[in-house]
């Protein structure tokens, strides 16, 4: 078939892409060949709008085993021998159409991202955007998104440890669907998404291919309209026992030494393997297409070349050596079928039955190879004027602080999320630490070490959307922040950026200082970016979701010893705020819904403020001072002190301090602060420590004594608000009620 810039603009590309690839290829390329570069060249797989912006992220770290982007996920060296390989991605696009199946083989494909490099899996993580609780649009997308989640992750047998859910209106039609995955294994036992050695073996195992995604890759990477339910074939279709089988027959054949390289098939299927794996081997490959095991009969090859079909690998094999793979995968009752073999041509060669489908140079379909890079242009959005406005002054402070602290408590950013987490399985696997004890992190064991692992998703999108570069620095200090409470210490990041759509400049505006803002905080943190997933698009005719640059950051215990959890532990202890508190209400959960303030700043935050916190709050941890520590966010002090006493239903007697605001003190989020609680027998300790961290420079630490673990109810200011107990309940039912209206 003759293509024409009309059949290169249906596919997705521009006029100025089609007149590339011809001079690329030094032809017009059959339909095929452009189906093929419409995916490879897609927002989703060539980041070709965002690539620019990445490379300014800090990539290089001592314990960094390969670079960002080298590989499919990160890998990190985390001591006695072992690495941990971690990822985060987004299936937000196939989630607002199909959530069951989208959330699922979101969960599936990023768990193959961390087995096809040679990592068990041991932990997955989530971060959850959704509209309007109220809404029954956005109760139908939550149900079947934690659905998918729950079923693909607890029958695959990895335990959900972590995560975050938000509602916010943007989020109606567009949801977030960020999944993260967590691998663990030996130093030197990984395995790369390579192929070289001219006439090795390319294999394809897994399952068979049918016509379920093709075109997933494009799919992402155009808006939301009330016409994309018609594009449910790119939705994926997930089935988590035959990735069960999958992995164990991975992680077996990856010990023989038969394995040149494997690669996952996610976005772009055969074409992507292919693609990627051989231009990193500087090879080319011939594949005969006929040979794809498939699932319906009479499939083209276009279709096969671009099917999202899950739980499928690429295998190229050291020739010789098939029967070891072959015995392997049939052991597994699994497809392992050779569709090819690696060439010395410089092209990717797809054949049909003896007939030349496909040829493409392979380097000009990969990122960093041929694929575009664009500088889009970006202008500060207009809606910044409205924060302007925002005085603090004119608002009158709180009267009644009791009603107020309840009603915040069951907003649904704030409220327990029980509803959803019991729905997954959490202790598959028995290495999360965190069920029954819990942290600012999660916790999980690395067996056969004193070591665990930290890990966190965090990022409050409308702190982001106030100030793009402040709330991209706080995603990464909360993240680091959660880590260092839990007595870990912060090493690297993944992320997920998500983002409107990237041709609007003010949507650019935000892409690019949230950019700025995470960099600068990677780089006083100590976390370099190990890689992640660009997520244009997010948006619906209404406009585009907040901006939403997700951190998944993976933190390292070296000994469980300086494990500490959050909960309030003896009656007597003594609660103190390590942090400074201001009059600031900015952006807070009780500013923009118990008063309604769409537009308030971003609160109050300076890097250097919060890097001497983590420092202090370290030191104290490791110095054996700290009965418990959680750090101040969403809700604000009050809350932290309430998550803290529910734990164990203990009550705390606290006071305000009455150079501030109460709302501010009580409720604001300004951040850079932790509460902790101590044994009284160690105040002159604590304090001496804390002091000789004091100095006269505008950012160092402070610290305040306010008030005791007593009791088993909530006084604040000698007025007693009732038991914990009471308020537990409230806080653990919120959520759950939205569903019985």
């Amino acid at each position: 078939m003759q293509t024409t810039v009309e059949t290169a603009e249906q596919l997705g590309l521009t006029a100025d892409e089609f007149e590339r690839i011809k001079s690329v290829m030094g032809r017009t390329p059959n339909f095929t060949e452009l189906s093929m570069y419409s995916v490879m060249w897609s927002e989703h797989c060539s980041y070709k709008n965002s690539i620019v912006w990445l490379k300014t992220l800090p990539r290089d770290g001592d314990r960094l085993l390969v670079k960002a982007g080298e590989e499919n996920a990160g890998l990190v060296d985390i001591g006695d021998g072992y690495a941990c390989v971690f990822k985060i991605e987004s299936h937000n696009h196939p989630s607002a159409i199909e959530p069951f199946q989208g959330a699922a083989t979101g969960v599936g494909g990023i768990h193959r991202d961390i087995f096809t490099m040679g990592a068990r899996p041991v932990a997955a993580l989530n971060s959850l955007r959704f509209g309007n609780i109220n809404d029954k649009k956005t109760q139908h997308l939550l149900k079947g998104v934690v659905h998918g989640i729950s079923h693909y992750g607890n029958c695959f047998g990895v335990p959900t440890v972590g995560g975050e859910v938000y509602f916010e209106n943007c989020y109606s039609t567009n949801p977030l669907v960020n999944a993260m995955s967590v691998g663990i294994v030996k130093v030197g036992q990984t395995v790369s998404a390579t192929s070289y050695g001219v006439g090795n073996p390319v294999f394809i195992v897994g399952s068979a291919t049918g016509k379920d995604g093709i075109g997933g890759a494009s799919f992402a990477s155009a808006d939301i309209t009330e016409e994309s339910a018609q594009d449910l074939p790119a939705v994926q279709v997930g089935d988590p026992f035959q990735e069960k089988k999958l992995l164990e027959a991975c992680l077996e054949v990856i010990p023989t030494g038969a394995i040149v390289g494997m690669q996952d098939m996610g976005a772009a299927g055969i074409t992507c393997s292919t693609s990627e794996m051989s231009a990193k081997g500087e090879h080319g490959m011939d594949i005969q297409l006929e040979k794809v095991p498939t699932r319906q009969e009479n499939m083209k090859g276009w279709e096969m070349l671009l099917s999202e079909s899950q739980e499928r690998m690429l295998i190229v094999v050291e020739k010789g050596r098939e029967k070891e793979v072959l015995d392997i995968f049939e052991k597994w009752d699994l497809h392992c079928v050779q569709i090819g073999e690696v060439t010395d041509s410089p092209n990717l060669k797809f054949y049909m039955d003896g007939e030349l489908e496909a040829e493409v140079p392979t380097e000009s379909m990969v990122l960093g190879g041929g694929a575009p890079q664009y500088h889009r242009a970006y202008v500060e959005p207009a809606y910044f004027e409205k924060f302007k406005s925002f005085d603090i002054h004119s608002i009158a402070d709180v009267k009644d602080a009791k009603t107020t602290a309840e009603k915040l408590i069951q907003l649904p950013n704030i409220a327990s999320k029980r509803w959803v987490y019991n729905q997954y399985d959490s202790m598959v696997g028995t290495a999360n630490a965190s069920t029954n004890a819990p942290s600012d992190a999660s916790i999980v064991l690395v067996k056969g070490t004193k070591k665990a692992l930290a890990l966190t998703t965090d990022c409050n999108s409308r702190y982001v959307f106030a100030n793009p570069q402040i709330g991209g620095q706080i995603a990464v200090a909360e993240a680091a922040r959660n880590i260092v409470c839990s007595g870990g210490e912060p090493v690297a990041i993944t992320n997920c950026l998500n983002f409107g759509n990237p041709y609007d400049p003010e949507v650019y505006y935000q892409f690019v200082y949230a950019i700025k803002g995470m960099g600068e905080a990677c780089h006083k943190f100590g976390t370099p970016v190990t890689g992640g997933n660009v997520s244009f698009y997010n948006q619906s005719p209404d406009g585009p979701v907040y901006p939403t640059p997700t951190i998944g950051m993976l933190g390292v215990l070296d000994d469980m010893s300086t494990r500490t959890t959050l909960n309030f532990k003896n009656e007597g202890d003594l609660i103190y705020i390590v942090g400074r508190s201001y009059n600031d209400i900015g952006s807070s959960e009780y500013v923009h819904k118990l008063l309604n303030i769409e537009y308030s700043p971003a609160p109050h935050f300076h890097i250097e403020e919060e890097y001497q916190l983590q420092q202090a709050i370290s030191k104290a941890i490791k110095a054996g001072l700290v009965e418990s520590a959680h750090d101040v966010s969403e809700g604000g002090l009050f809350t932290t002190l309430l998550e803290s006493a529910m734990v164990n239903k203990i009550g705390f007697d606290v006071k305000t301090n009455s150079h501030f605001r109460k709302d501010a003190y009580l409720f604001g989020e300004a951040q850079s602060r932790v509460v902790v609680s101590i044994n009284p027998a160690n105040k002159e300790k604590f304090e001496a420590l804390l002091h000789g961290l004091v100095d006269a420079s505008d950012h160092s630490v402070r610290y305040e004594q306010i008030g005791t673990v007593k009791g088993a109810n909530i006084v604040v200011d000698g007025e007693n608000w009732g038991a914990t107990a009471s308020w537990k309940e409230k806080y653990d039912t919120a959520l759950e009620k939205h569903f019985k209206q």
